[in-house]
């Protein structure tokens, strides 16, 4: 799959993951690997990161762990915002495709 679609792909989903409840980064990385197995693990992690500067997203420290305290993501109003907007373009590309016969 192309780069530049796949980027736009993987933002709209992980907005969308961070639409239905906060995440702890890695059990969100896990998620989307599993139907993205071809993404690397720090793909994920770029995107959240460019989705916190943006204002898509936040963090906040969850509970310890064994280890140090965990990172979780969550979407912001702008993030729900950007996430109709991605949704919208979505549906508009699906139909051209579709009208194309493709």
């Amino acid at each position: 799959m192309d780069a530049q679609i796949k980027k736009g792909v993987l933002e709209m989903c992980l907005l969308y993951k961070l639409s239905q409840k906060d995440y702890y980064g890695y059990n969100l990385m896990r998620e989307m690997k599993v139907l993205f197995p071809e993404v690397n693990d720090s793909t994920f992690y770029v995107i959240l990161r460019r989705l916190k500067k943006e204002g898509a997203a936040d963090t906040y420290s969850g509970k310890e762990s064994s280890g140090p305290k965990r990172k979780y993501y969550k979407i912001t109003d702008y993030g729900s915002k950007m996430l109709e907007n991605h949704i919208s373009d979505w549906n508009k590309l699906k139909e051209i495709v579709l009208n194309l016969g493709i």
